[in-house]
């Protein structure tokens, strides 16, 4: 699995320009930004990209990294995909106003690991309660017990149900029973952490009401 490093503001000096996006004009944006997601992508290239994504001068930029998630290729999109998980909070937020298409995305997605990586943006972003999806409510909550998901995209499905249940005690008793079902399962490390820690929070969260 690739390691993900957290980015920041990166300045020029720390830029890899052996590519040509230091010249990069709006007309050629996407053609150089896609190309270089058809290559197996280093720290350094994922650096690049983001540099040349962030600020909002540079928003037009994130629309073409965007339009690459649903790019035929199948190495162009998750390649975007990975390089969007690597944005920084503040720029990050530039994708908020497109959660319900992410969503939409996810919901079609065959291929394990786009679905993780899709997963993995909608649960940075906030749930609001009068903009759930009861398509995706299901989606998650059958997602936990499917055999079909790996174990990664289960532990996501675990937490971006309690993300979107916390808003309504039947949902949140509902969400508390399935998890149950996996008490004699065999479970990853991560996944039966998942399990722990959204448990405590439905504990918790209970008591509170």
């Amino acid at each position: 699995m690739q390691q993900r490093h957290p980015l920041r503001f990166y300045p020029a000096a720390r830029i890899n320009n052996g590519m040509s996006m230091i010249t990069m004009t709006h007309g050629n944006i996407r053609s150089v930004i896609r190309n270089k997601l058809t290559q197996r992508l280093s720290a350094d290239d994922i650096h690049e990209i983001c540099f040349y994504t962030q600020g909002e001068r540079n928003n037009s930029h994130k629309e073409e990294l965007y339009a690459c998630i649903k790019d035929g290729d199948e190495k162009v999109s998750y390649n975007a995909l990975w390089v969007f998980t690597h944005f920084d909070p503040y720029n990050f937020q530039w994708l908020a106003p497109r959660q319900d298409e992410l969503i939409s995305l996810a919901l079609q997605e065959t291929h394990e690991g786009k679905k993780r990586l899709l997963l993995t943006l909608i649960l940075r972003l906030p749930f609001r309660e009068d903009e759930l999806r009861t398509d995706f409510i299901d989606y998650c909550l059958s997602g936990i017990t499917s055999c079909e998901n790996s174990c990664g995209v289960r532990a996501l499905c675990i937490k971006l149900s309690y993300e979107q249940c916390k808003f309504h005690t039947d949902l949140l008793s509902e969400l508390e029973n399935i998890l149950s079902l996996l008490d004699n399962e065999p479970l990853s490390s991560g996944l039966a952490i998942a399990r722990k820690n959204i448990l405590k929070k439905i504990l918790n969260r209970k008591a509170s009401a």
